[in-house]
């Protein structure tokens, strides 16, 4: 096989990525995830907008004093003001204070955008972009031209698009980006517009691209341009930005490695960090990871019974398109109520318990499963609750903790210490709830209670409160989605309910189940169970 092409890869999240609603990284947590990406190996990392808030202005300066190993950090800007100076233009200054070597500076690259939305002429648009340009490489930065717009650009006035560009590229520019910025480009169309520019200036490794998501096309629009000749990727871990999102990083550069030939990390290492790296993001930015999410979703090598599942067992190949590890992710077999003895030991051996369990502690099992199944449980949507069950089958398995009882209180109104007239913002007397829980661990007898936002809420918080000192790295843990389902349907309120919860730590993401007529068991019957099987794969 040939030497693979690199491919370089630009990460925007910590900018673009902030853009999606939901998303506010602190400063802390910008470190955070630039020293993951370097850990990674992406070639850029934008940090910031350079001058437009205090906290992007104290990442420049902090992260000058962090020694990153193979990324460069880059802030961004946009081109000068029309009619301005560019020694005394805000933006270029900017830019400037930031004091990276590389520095990404934002024009406009379509005849449209230019006259109705910045308001000039198309002359002074050209001007700001060599100027802009001209002045950072005077002042020794690598300036890479955003050239916004451009597709849509190129489709209404292909000449202005080009002259755009052009005239970054005369003015010393080290990449031009062609952007798709309102994400309205399909991959066929990226591809035909971007081999008329490579072919157009016929220089190596200048172009980059950078694509968003609003027709669900951005990572096969950047592997389009890849496959035109784009030297540059540019985008977010796990897809985020603004409006529907930006190409999803994660899997470009998967596919890349894996699909297309390419290289662009250090080594096939770092391509198994990617769940890693997905995992992380989100818990860093505080967004449930997409459980479906190609490559690095829990359940993006799941099988569930029936023909998958079988040809699975038989061999793995059969319906998975890359072997998992590659990514760092793993394969699993949904497991219900209608498995068979091959799909539960085929768990068992996943969980390296071959040895301890045999056939007949799998049809144990499966009865288990089945007799659950019928109260409610759904195992095939709570893997690590069916790992437990496996767990608690060992002949010597100890269970980290135990309840001896627990006690709920909800009110409608604050007692004593709040007074009795006390009431919120909307002159409401809030809801209380408060939990009493006693736990019985390593041969003690825990007692205590906690309050929360609602009973659920104030029930995990009194057990970390009484597991912290002796498991103090349960704080890792974060309650990621909560779902109730009635099962029996009709039956009015006193159904039988399903509770899911996902928890998350930095690393995995895991989901549980409980099943009652009582929400509040329920909900506790799939707590307990995300904090024991933490507990567990923190001794493995």
């Amino acid at each position: 096989m040939s030497k693979k092409q690199k491919i370089e890869i630009y990460d925007t999240t910590l900018r673009d990525g902030t853009q999606q609603s939901g998303i506010n990284l602190s400063l802390e947590e910008k470190i955070l995830i630039t020293k993951k990406l370097d850990d990674l190996g992406v070639d850029f990392i934008e940090g910031g907008f350079a001058g437009s808030n205090p906290k992007d202005e104290e990442y420049f300066r902090r992260i000058k004093n962090i020694k990153l190993k193979t990324s460069k950090i880059v802030s961004f800007g946009q081109t000068r003001k029309p009619s301005s100076k560019v020694e005394n233009d805000p933006f270029i200054k900017a830019i400037l204070s930031a004091d990276t070597e590389y520095v990404t500076i934002v024009g406009k690259a379509s005849a449209y955008q230019t006259e109705r939305i910045i308001k000039t002429s198309l002359e002074e648009n050209i001007n700001m972009i060599a100027d802009s340009v001209q002045y950072l490489k005077k002042n020794n930065k690598e300036v890479f031209f955003d050239a916004e717009h451009f597709f849509d650009g190129f489709k209404d006035n292909p000449e202005y698009s080009i002259l755009c560009l052009r005239t970054a590229i005369n003015a010393g520019a080290t990449r031009v980006i062609l952007c798709d910025t309102n994400g309205g480009t399909l991959p066929s169309e990226i591809y035909e517009i971007t081999k008329k520019i490579l072919n157009e200036f016929n220089q190596e490794n200048l172009f980059g691209i950078h694509t968003h998501n609003d027709t669900d096309t951005a990572v096969a629009s950047t592997l389009s341009a890849v496959e035109a000749g784009i030297f540059q990727v540019q985008g977010c871990i796990n897809g985020y930005g603004e409006r529907t999102g930006n190409a999803n990083l994660i899997s470009v550069i998967a596919n890349l490695n894996l699909k297309m030939n390419k290289k662009t990390l250090l080594s096939e290492d770092n391509l198994s960090q990617l769940t890693n790296v997905s995992n992380f993001v989100s818990e860093v930015a505080n967004k449930r990871p997409f459980p479906f999410q190609p490559y690095v979703g829990k359940n993006a090598f799941t099988h569930k019974g029936g023909m998958h599942a079988a040809g699975y067992l038989i061999d793995p190949q059969s319906f998975q398109h890359i072997e998992p590890t590659d990514v760092g992710n793993e394969s699993s077999i949904s497991i219900s109520e209608l498995s068979g003895k091959k799909s539960v030991m085929t768990r068992i051996e996943r969980l390296g318990l071959e040895k301890i369990l045999d056939n007949s502690d799998a049809e144990k099992i499966i009865k288990i499963i089945k007799d659950k199944e019928s109260t409610g449980y759904a195992y095939e949507l709570a893997g690590s609750s069916l790992d437990l069950l496996i767990y608690r089958n060992l002949p010597n398995y100890e269970a980290k903790f135990e309840l001896v009882d627990f006690m709920v209180i909800i009110e409608n109104k604050r007692r004593g210490s709040l007074g009795t007239g006390w009431r919120n913002n909307d002159n409401e007397h809030p809801m209380l709830s408060e939990a009493t829980i006693k736990i019985k661990t390593k041969n003690k007898t825990i007692h205590t209670a906690a309050e929360g936002n609602g009973p659920v809420d104030a029930l995990d918080k009194a057990t970390r409160k009484g597991l912290i000192d002796t498991f103090p790295e349960i704080n890792k843990i974060r309650l990621t989605d909560y779902i109730v389902r009635v099962v029996e349907e009709g039956t009015g309120t006193g159904a039988v309910v399903r509770v899911i919860i996902e928890s998350s730590d930095d690393k995995d993401v895991w989901t549980t189940v409980g099943a009652s007529s009582n929400i509040i068991e329920a909900s506790w019957l799939a707590l307990s169970d995300s904090i024991e099987w933490f507990l567990i794969k923190n001794s493995l």
